[in-house]
């Protein structure tokens, strides 16, 4: 059986096909997670700042914010570090995605 130099290149072709799509599907993916992170990142803030504007001061817990100011987030996938720095410091807020990446 003789491969012919056509059908090589041809194949050649195909797999650089393939590499392509799952590197950009993976461009993707990867896009999507780190909106995601700021989407719940952003959350947190909105909600603390709106607990500053009317208490005037920064909550000490998340669970304050999701009693009182209706926070919501995806809690099996996402970690949210909440460090409150003193009542009238915006806290630090870092989110992580389980088993996964970080938001900076």
């Amino acid at each position: 059986m003789r491969v012919n130099k056509k059908d090589v290149a041809s194949i050649l072709i195909f797999v650089a096909l393939i590499i392509a799509f799952v590197l950009l599907i993976n461009g993707i993916t990867s896009k999507n997670t780190n909106r995601e992170l700021q989407i719940v990142r952003d959350a947190v803030k909105n909600a603390a700042l709106s607990c500053y504007a009317v208490e005037g001061t920064y909550p000490d817990d998340l669970k304050y914010l999701r009693e009182h100011y209706h926070l919501s987030y995806n809690e099996e996938r996402y970690e949210v570090f909440y460090e409150p720095l003193a009542s009238n410091l915006m806290p630090y807020i870092k989110v992580a995605e389980r088993g996964g990446k970080a938001d900076q």
